[in-house]
């Protein structure tokens, strides 16, 4: 008499395939290998988000990424990839853009706690602490999922030096002197070995920030499907479309 075999929604399992299938919806729960299944679904979200770079250079930091809408009947003018957490701290995500919004928020607002008690910008690495702790509390509570993004935070220091960190779903954060996050990050980080140099400054940066998103861009890259935000010494800003069009304009030549 032939075995029953156990199915998943239709289709039949093998036992190592079931085991993983009973933690696969359970946030709080390790699975048999050690891992947090729902975190690892939340990276898979990250790698299908559009492309996403940051370059550290002497004088400042530059982030970048592929902003491509669904209809070209969308205002691009209303949503924004590249945002401001306080006037010298920056971010960029991949993967949900809901997600980034409500950690947008709350890092706004630790940025105005910390100000309030302390009469000081909060500096960009403290910052990046508490949004990963924030993003790491989601992974060990029931009732709530992780967030499905990963963000990169440049900023500069209170000696006006710039940083730039990467913080994943998990609640794990680096700091980088190039990194890249997204659908494309794996050629991007190659590519980014190649070109990054110590002596780079903020200027060569944002040339080799936009060459990197070029690398995977499918179709036409110009200053409506993409953003680029920079910080130096004068704060960060998000680079208007005039300006992302004659760095285009320039690498073309």
């Amino acid at each position: 008499k032939p075995r029953h075999t156990r199915q998943f929604f239709g289709f039949p399992l093998s036992s190592a395939e079931t085991m993983s299938q009973r933690y696969s919806y359970s946030l709080t729960t390790f699975s048999p290998s050690g891992k947090l299944v729902q975190v690892e679904f939340c990276l898979q979200a990250v790698r299908a988000g559009n492309t996403s770079v940051g370059i550290r250079a002497t004088n400042g930091a530059v982030i970048a990424t592929e902003k491509k809408m669904q209809s070209t009947l969308v205002d691009d003018t209303s949503i924004y990839k590249v945002s401001k957490l306080t006037d010298k701290i920056g971010m960029v995500y991949s993967g949900m853009g809901p997600d980034s919004r409500v950690l947008l928020s709350r890092g706004q607002k630790l940025a105005q706690q910390y100000k309030l008690v302390y009469q000081e910008d909060i500096p960009p690495k403290r910052l990046v602490e508490q949004l990963a702790g924030v993003m790491q509390e989601y992974t060990q509570k029931g009732g709530v999922r992780p967030f499905g993004v990963s963000l990169l935070v440049v900023g500069t220091d209170d000696e006006g030096k710039a940083t730039l960190h990467q913080v994943d779903p998990s609640g794990s954060f680096f700091s980088w002197k190039a990194a890249a996050i997204g659908k494309n990050m794996v050629n991007a980080k190659t590519f980014l070995e190649k070109r990054y140099a110590e002596d780079m400054e903020l200027e060569d940066a944002i040339h080799n920030a936009i060459l990197t998103l070029k690398e995977g861009f499918e179709g036409q890259m110009s200053e409506t499907n993409i953003e680029i935000g920079i910080v130096d010494a004068n704060g960060f800003r998000r680079l208007a479309p005039a300006e992302v069009k004659d760095y285009l304009a320039a690498i073309a030549q």
